[in-house]
């Protein structure tokens, strides 16, 4: 019995610096990111948003991001669950598809992006591919009554490329550039 605490103690002692080396890595790592592992903070128009966190934009005015599981609570973190073979799944993607096209009737023959129409893993993924963001250009110029040659160049400079070669755009930081568009 006493050689078997004593094992349980050392695996746990052994245990604790590993974790503990690996949690000083991760946190070393994190403060050479731009944001220094911090939420990245959008103070516009006297509110508070973060730019990490997917946002509502509802207004057929804006660009819209990734539906969310979570109805965007950031302390409900999580994904829907369900499987693509989960049939009421596919009746609720094909509503957002319906729902999207509506919203969109000039893209009515082109092929939806993805994201526009699923949620993420954490139901709070704030940005779109640039893809998803051309999508949504004609119903956002008609309504702004702003060129689409002027949108695009907005959404190729809130075009951001990760090392790996994907791109992104941020729906928030998107938006906010749109307002200040002249």
């Amino acid at each position: 019995m006493k050689n078997h605490i004593l094992s349980a103690l050392r695996l746990t002692l052994v245990m604790l610096v590993i974790v503990g080396i690996y949690l000083g890595i991760v946190y070393a790592g994190s403060k050479v990111l731009p944001t220094q592992g911090n939420a990245e903070i959008i103070n516009y128009k006297g509110q508070k948003f973060y730019a990490n966190i997917g946002q509502s934009f509802t207004s057929p005015k804006y660009f819209h991001g990734r539906p969310s599981a979570v109805d965007y609570n950031a302390a409900g973190s999580a994904g829907s669950n369900k499987a693509p073979s989960n049939q009421e799944y596919l009746k609720m993607v094909q509503k957002r598809i319906d729902t999207l096209k509506m919203q969109n009737p000039d893209m009515e023959n082109i092929k939806v992006p993805v994201e526009l129409v699923t949620a993420s893993g954490s139901g709070l993924d704030p940005d779109i591919s640039p893809e998803g963001a051309l999508y949504q250009i004609k119903r956002v110029s008609k309504i702004r009554h702003i060129s689409i040659e002027k949108l695009e160049n907005l959404i190729k400079k809130q075009t951001e490329t990760s090392v790996f070669g994907s791109s992104k755009v941020n729906v928030l930081k998107l938006n906010i550039a749109l307002d200040q568009l002249r």
